[in-house]
């Protein structure tokens, strides 16, 4: 274990039809992640269907029904290693029905990859999901300009739409000196590994570029956050409760607090055992998935949703809080007095929309309307929430890996956001 490759999510966004999926199965086969006895089948299948070409489509859209039309639906998670770091490649749907899907991937991922077709250039999906990625805390982009040869691998064209999608980067605020444009083919192969008919260009190839990504710094300077997922009574030891840390470093012997337990009072008690993988710690760090036992926690004190932090530094427990949304998939209109429920961590609480402070425009994020009477579908806004219950949730700027949510009503993602402030209850009362 002790030479493990450092993880990256890696999520692949853009609009339908640009060549995502293309893209990463070729990228997956042509770097060895993905055998020729595979793609062989894929080939056949996909003649047999009638898709010839798509084989390497169907490296991730493994689902019958996507086969058929050809379309991404689901979330695609492969595996795919680098001499340096160990990747879970994440397939974003870029097909408007499937958005929601696309904020899933989004929310856990690390590193995007932004494909826009040359043939094309910038569309309306596009915008989109530079504004989720941005809002969803996507940090670092590498822009793959796809189908160059459709366009004669032409360097005026890679340049064109360059110009086009800084424009969109800009807008929404990524730094464009921390983003990396390469023009690759993915049905061609062009670029992804060998620079082929893209001799002309300098840069890396797409490879390089995803190995070039920094790693993810583990937010260990930040106070322990641990969202409960499961608690679990073990004869003989007592409780155990099992999650992974989002922030800060858990240590053996320390004090710790767990709220909302217990009527929004918090439960204190001291760390005795800590353990991954069958292995007991002496601390865990950011993205470590443990079982640990504490001094002082009964087995109905503590349940999936509450989350743990230092005694010195409870985590926040809001009685209402300020969100930037995204409404992405409302049959109608969001309204005050709404009442969805909020999937923020591992708690799941319905919370009251108050007010509706502004509508921004979702491409730039400026005001459009002040205290406007509803938003629908498309819409970015400011508003005000109200949980029915107390609910740990922590301010963007703070602590943003704890500041993220989607909100879902009747089996689906309606929108998704971020927490920008909040009001906290005193756990002292």
């Amino acid at each position: 274990m002790a030479n493990k490759k450092p993880h990256i999510n890696l999520v692949f966004i853009g609009h339908v039809d640009h060549g995502k999926s293309t893209t990463v199965g070729r990228l997956l086969y042509d770097s060895g992640n993905f055998d020729e006895q595979g793609l062989k089948k894929l080939k056949d299948k996909a003649a047999e269907l009638g898709k010839s070409g798509f084989e390497f489509a169907f490296v991730m859209d493994n689902l019958k029904e996507e086969r058929e039309r050809g379309v991404t639906i689901d979330l695609a998670h492969k595996k795919f290693e680098t001499d340096k770091y160990y990747f879970t490649v994440i397939d974003a749907p870029g097909h408007r029905d499937f958005i929601k899907n696309m904020i899933t991937g989004a929310a856990q991922a690390d590193a995007g990859v932004l494909v826009v077709a040359a043939n094309d250039g910038v569309m309306a999906q596009t915008k989109e999901h530079v504004f989720l990625a941005r809002t969803l805390g996507v940090g670092q982009l590498i822009v793959a300009v796809n189908k160059m040869d459709m366009k004669n691998y032409e360097e005026k064209v890679f340049n064109d739409i360059k110009g086009q999608v800084e424009g969109l980067l800009k807008k929404v605020g990524y730094k464009l000196e921390d983003i990396t444009f390469i023009p690759i083919s993915g049905l061609m192969g062009d670029n992804l590994i060998e620079k082929g008919k893209l001799d002309w260009f300098q840069g890396p190839s797409l490879l390089e570029a995803i190995n070039n990504l920094k790693e993810p710094e583990k937010p260990v300077d930040l106070p322990l956050r641990l969202p409960i997922q499961d608690v679990y009574s073990i004869t003989g030891i007592g409780v155990v409760p099992v999650g992974r840390v989002e922030t800060g470093v858990m240590k053996l012997g320390e004090k710790i607090i767990a709220v909302p337990a217990r009527e929004g009072k918090g439960v204190v008690g001291e760390v005795k055992s800590i353990e991954m993988h069958h292995e007991q710690l002496k601390e865990a760090l950011p993205g470590d998935n443990i079982g640990f036992n504490v001094r002082g926690f009964g087995k109905n004190d503590i349940a999936r949703g509450d989350v743990i932090g230092p005694v010195s530094n409870p985590p926040t427990v809001a009685t209402e809080f300020t969100a930037q949304i995204v409404v992405l998939n409302h049959p109608t209109v969001v309204t005050i007095g709404y009442t969805p429920v909020f999937h923020i961590h591992t708690a799941q609480v319905a919370c009251q929309i108050i007010e509706i402070q502004k509508k921004l425009n979702p491409a730039t994020g400026e005001t459009m309307a002040e205290n406007p009477d509803f938003i629908k579908n498309g819409d970015a806004a400011i508003v005000k929430i109200k949980p029915v219950r107390p609910m740990v949730i922590e301010r963007q700027k703070e602590i943003p890996h704890m500041a993220r949510f989607a909100v879902r009503d009747s089996g689906q993602t309606v929108a998704a956001g971020m927490c920008m402030d909040l009001v906290a209850k005193d756990l002292s009362k």
